[in-house]
């Protein structure tokens, strides 16, 4: 079956129909980009307001070259960088070179948590590590162009990263030990009768 395709010139007006109808198709997964960039809901709410008005202020540049949503999503994202540039002090980041490890020690976080979960998690990373994970991980910049956004070196982009997927990795683990608790996880040693020593298993249900 064909899936319908949307005219976007329907979204290049620049009437008040038109932005209400461009807002209404994009606003919602736009929202998803904001959480993942912000603290909280407030800040998400910002960002997205913010991201808007820049869109709408510069739909009539828009030349159709590559996608509409390729374009806003950008927009969405460089409002996020922008708003966190404002509040964080990237300067004061350091260059830790000897910080990195590597890749095959990291055990990969998406096959083990929810997609609502891992935002979660994300949002409360420090700003700084979560604005990287969501540039590299998510978006997939490269550490270069990290360093030319933030106005970093390559070297502190990917001492962040490695940070925020350490925090995380620590998060996703300390969830896990909330939600399941696994069974022979709790013993204790005690004497029968015989005085031999034998097992006390404390049995938990999985959550």
């Amino acid at each position: 079956m064909a899936t319908a395709t949307i005219n976007t010139e329907i979204f290049l007006a620049n009437t008040d129909k038109s932005k209400e109808l461009l807002y209404k198709h994009f606003a919602p997964r736009m929202y998803g980009i904001c959480l993942r960039f912000a603290g909280n809901k407030m800040e998400a709410d910002d960002i997205l307001q913010e991201s808007f008005i820049k869109i709408f202020r510069k739909i009539k540049n828009f030349r159709n070259e590559g996608s509409l949503e390729g374009w806003i999503r950008r927009t969405v994202i460089n409002t996020a960088i922008n708003f966190y540039r404002r509040n964080t002090r990237y300067a004061m980041m350091n260059d830790l070179e000897g910080f990195e490890k590597q890749d095959e020690d990291y055990v990969n976080i998406y096959d083990k948590i929810s997609y609502d979960d891992l935002q979660r998690l994300i949002s409360e990373l420090p700003n700084g590590y979560r604005t990287v994970f969501n540039l590299n991980v998510i978006e997939g910049y490269t550490h270069k162009e990290i360093g030319e956004m933030l106005n970093i070196s390559d070297n502190t982009s990917k001492s962040q990263l490695t940070r925020a997927r350490s925090v995380l990795q620590s998060k996703v683990e300390a969830l896990f030990k909330e939600k399941v608790k696994i069974p022979f996880e709790d013993f204790r040693v005690v004497r029968n009768d015989a005085e031999e020593l034998k097992l006390d298993v404390e049995y938990s249900q999985a959550v």
